[in-house]
């Protein structure tokens, strides 16, 4: 079949060349496979990509274009990524999916999806979430995939300008994290409410600064009453169909921890009640906090707890992780060292911790100042 370059005329007047290249029969439809290709200025443009065209064909290089939308590769994409993963992390990466990427860029086909539209995109996602950079590299990985399969040869996300997270300026203030006498007024509280179970877990939580999930995976096995050693090597997630499970530590390293003497007995005063309240109580797999039936507490469970606590006692409000900020800070206002708070504290990057420690440094230097001022006027 003759391959002719033609012109056309657009509705603005000018004349662009194009030109129709048979590929030869399509075995499974029967049908003739063509390609077309349009928007040339010139004949000779045509005409050069026309002749590339031919030794790509000839030399086996040509790659027949797909049509797959974003959707279609992420669909393909999950099903391998959900085996490299934890289950509660897959869960959390569907969730991520499902609210802020496939809403935005799913009906685009995959080879349509420009550096102008993913830079919309992600400066779209810089206006609402702080953790914009982590949906932008959700989205990328779905555009890796299609180059490992051929569908495209580059990434277009991988140019795109980060901006600046305008919605994390907005900086966690000091109220929702207690002082060293707020902090112990609560635990004052915590003895005067009366539920053994609540003031092990708050004493364990403030006096340990493990993790909300950490603490809520423990079993009897993983303390040692003797030497006050703490062992933690997992913690409570949810998976799929909204399932409670227990999963490895977050960064995959478990780590000792040494306790203090009275959440210690806290802890025991806790066990010798939860031993008489349960048949299996005494067993070594025992969790250490549970709900009714002796099985995992939902992850709601704790600020339940802590909600009942501040309205009763009339407390600041906070929540139940700002216990593991309040243990990191006066750590640290107590004289350790970054390498230690970040041992014990399981932090995987240090930065976590120079960030709590920096925001120590500001508040001390503004009392510092108001300090001065006082004097100065007194």
């Amino acid at each position: 079949m003759k391959d002719n370059i033609k012109s056309y005329t657009k509705k603005d007047g000018k004349t662009y060349y194009m030109f129709k290249l048979y590929l030869g029969m399509d075995s499974e439809t029967g049908k003739q496979i063509h390609v077309t290709r349009r928007g040339f200025l010139t004949k000779k443009e045509a005409n050069l990509a026309l002749a590339q065209l031919r030794v790509e064909v000839s030399n086996g290089e040509y790659k027949k274009p797909k049509t797959e939308t974003y959707e279609d590769i992420y669909n393909v994409w999950i099903q391998h990524y959900e085996r490299t993963v934890e289950e509660s992390t897959f869960v959390k990466t569907l969730v991520i999916f499902k609210h802020h990427i496939l809403p935005a860029i799913s009906h685009y086909r995959i080879e349509k999806l420009s550096v102008a539209i993913c830079q919309s995109f992600v400066d779209d996602c810089s206006l609402k979430l702080k953790r914009f950079r982590m949906v932008k590299t959700y989205a990328s990985k779905v555009i890796d995939f299609a180059i490992k399969r051929e569908y495209i040869r580059s990434n277009p996300f991988k140019l795109v300008d980060l901006p600046k997270n305008k919605a994390s300026t907005v900086v966690d203030s000091d109220v929702n994290y207690y002082s060293k006498e707020q902090l112990v007024y609560f635990l004052q509280c915590l003895k005067q409410y009366g539920n053994a179970q609540v003031t092990a877990f708050f004493y364990l939580l403030a006096f340990s600064g493990i993790r909300k999930g950490e603490a809520l995976a423990l079993t009897w096995a993983d303390l040692n009453f003797e030497t006050k050693e703490l062992l933690i090597t997992k913690a409570l997630s949810r998976g799929k169909n909204n399932k409670l499970y227990i999963k490895s530590t977050k960064t995959d390293t478990s780590r000792q921890l040494l306790i203090d003497d009275e959440t210690c007995r806290t802890l025991s005063q806790w066990k010798k009640i939860q031993q008489g309240k349960f048949p299996n109580g005494s067993d070594k797999i025992q969790l250490m906090f549970t709900n009714e039936q002796n099985g995992l507490l939902q992850q709601t469970i704790p600020r339940r707890w802590l909600m009942k606590i501040i309205d009763k006692y009339n407390l600041p409000y906070t929540h139940v992780h700002s216990f593991r900020h309040v243990h990191c800070s006066l750590l640290f206002e107590a004289g350790a060292s970054v390498k230690e708070v970040q041992e014990r504290l399981g932090h995987t990057d240090v930065q976590t911790t120079l960030n709590i420690y920096t925001h120590l440094s500001k508040r001390a230097k503004n009392e510092t100042i108001n300090k001065f001022v006082t004097y100065l006027n007194s």
